[in-house]
């Protein structure tokens, strides 16, 4: 998932969180979000698209669009969007279809030519393939940018085993809060995943067309169903991929992840097992996974390079748990430092998975001040003490650096809104796909989306473990995503996983073996 950066793999889309049953908690009233499609807005203008050609896409055009910053005002002040499109080539003309990273905080518009060309020619010609910098994000405007340098390393260690720690922890992210709210009053309460649905529309009506189609990736698998809910008319294909549980927008859905995330950890430690004489770290997966944490507990007290520090480490190998493509150079970086004393390559390994900055200025502006104001979050941080510390005694891996990646949400001003229930029963059939062991959107989250969008259909990647799994390498994923956009009908089925990646003779390269590099690239991390 998520930003305009300098380089593919250093955006950072954001680790979700949710708690539904915590209203009782939260100080501030929780005002209901519309699960109903408004009055129609005036007509918007037509889209004025110019090229902006690159090398890899040169049919590639860019425009603006103008939408309200209030929807329920829309004759007030208007903010723009940064749209890309691939225009459709053949006679038969399906409409637009919108793609999205996820995030929230991910910029859709590179998304727009890899989608374009990485689909069957017959099937990407059929549409005009549109990305879009949603409402805050990357070249729309005003873009958010919150507060520049909260990632910079060392950061406290997640882990507050002393009170000291702890307060640390909560004075960053107390003032990254607090920034926002200095920086962005006048926009953060309408920056939420509703806004953006409904900003769709807009887009929908300025594009003249009918209906439109959608295909988002994780936290895009979210907003392309509340979309769907309050537009279900306008719906022509809805293609959902690592999907967002809806259930539990979004502290519960990161307590999940923090367990799926653990497991998904120590799938890499065992991978690292198997390849002893190439890492030398032991044949046990538990020894391997005793060593990382030894490594961990070293860096406490000396940082590697002066920048890696435990919460650095757990921010280099969380990608990992996206895309196994990664860990062959992971597995590298750990065991150069762990057997060889070299700590060059977890630096190196650092900047490539795990800085974040300058990027995050922009996209985990977002991310937060989306999360913040679609639900409820607790607001009394004995709660999530309490619950951070019972997940944490079975998930240690990510629990509390997650914690501290949503805990703004604690202290936000901003009212929040209570999610909209997306069930619906009234969209064309919907196509859904799922890895059984994606850490990001765990499994159960995409039967319960399953179920919520009557006649949907669920492709099942059994025994894959990436986020983001149509145009990832997967052929049998690939051919059911290309049948449904080019007929609009889909079943229930499964398709076996890639084959996990092997050991890389280099330790930068990803190997062709794990497939997918292209994409997760653009999808990025922790969301």
């Amino acid at each position: 998932m998520l930003h305009p950066v300098p380089h593919p793999l250093k955006k950072r889309a954001a680790v979700l969180l949710s708690l539904s049953t915590v209203a009782a908690a939260l100080a501030s009233p929780v005002t209901a979000a519309p699960v109903t499609a408004p009055a129609p807005a005036p007509a918007a203008a037509a889209l004025s698209w110019t090229g902006c050609a690159t090398p890899r896409y040169p049919t590639l055009q860019c425009a603006s669009l103008k939408v309200p910053l209030d929807h329920d005002h829309p004759a007030g002040r208007q903010i723009s969007l940064a749209l890309t499109r691939v225009p459709h080539t053949s006679a038969t003309f399906q409409g637009p279809l919108l793609v999205n990273p996820g995030g929230p905080g991910g910029s859709g518009r590179t998304l727009a030519g890899f989608v374009a060309s990485a689909l069957p020619k017959d099937v990407a010609g059929q549409y005009d393939v549109i990305g879009f910098d949603p409402r805050g994000v990357g070249r729309s405007e005003p873009a958010l940018d919150c507060g520049a340098g909260h990632f910079k390393p060392v950061r406290p260690d997640s882990v507050p085993r002393d009170p000291a720690t702890e307060e640390a922890n909560l004075e960053r992210v107390r003032s990254f809060a607090e920034s926002c709210q200095t920086k962005h009053a006048d926009v953060l309460p309408y920056v939420g995943t509703v806004s953006a649905a409904r900003d769709l529309e807009v887009l929908r009506t300025s594009l003249g067309a009918e209906r439109l189609s959608y295909f988002g990736y994780s936290y895009g698998t979210y907003l392309g169903a509340v979309y769907a809910r309050l537009h279900p008319d306008r719906v022509h294909r809805l293609v959902l991929d690592s999907v967002v549980d809806p259930g539990g927008v979004w502290y519960e859905d990161n307590l999940s992840q923090d367990q799926a995330f653990d497991a998904r950890h120590k799938a890499f430690l065992a991978w690292v097992a198997q390849y002893d004489s190439t890492y030398h770290l032991g044949t046990d997966p538990a020894r391997v996974e005793e060593r990382w944490y030894q490594v961990r507990e070293a860096l406490r007290s000396a940082p590697a390079g002066g920048k890696v520090g435990p919460a650095e480490l757990e921010d280099t190998y969380m990608p990992g748990g996206y895309y196994n493509g990664y860990w062959p150079a992971l597995a590298e970086a750990l065991a150069a430092y762990a057997v060889r004393a070299d700590a060059k390559p977890l630096v190196a390994a650092y900047e490539r998975f795990g800085a974040v900055e300058p990027s995050a200025g922009n996209s985990y502006s977002v991310y937060t001040a989306v999360q913040c104001r679609d639900s409820a979050w607790p607001r009394d941080w004995n709660q999530w003490r309490a619950d951070m510390w019972r997940t944490h005694a079975k998930a240690p891996f990510m629990t509390w650096n997650n914690a501290w990646y949503n805990a703004p949400c604690a202290f936000w001003k901003t009212e929040p809104l209570q999610a909209p229930d997306v069930t619906n029963t009234e969209l064309p059939q919907a196509l859904l796909f799922q890895a059984t062991e994606d850490a990001a959107t765990p499994y159960e989250g995409a039967v319960s989306m399953r179920h919520k969008l009557a006649g949907s259909a669920l492709v099942v990647e059994e025994g894959g473990g990436n986020h983001g799994i149509a145009l990832s390498g997967n052929k049998c994923l690939d051919e059911k995503l290309a049948s449904y956009l080019r007929t609009g009908r889909a079943a229930d089925a499964s398709c076996p996983a890639q084959p996990a990646p092997k050991p890389a003779t280099a330790t930068r390269a990803v190997p062709p073996s794990a497939g997918g590099a292209a994409l997760h690239g653009l999808l990025g991390f922790r969301g």
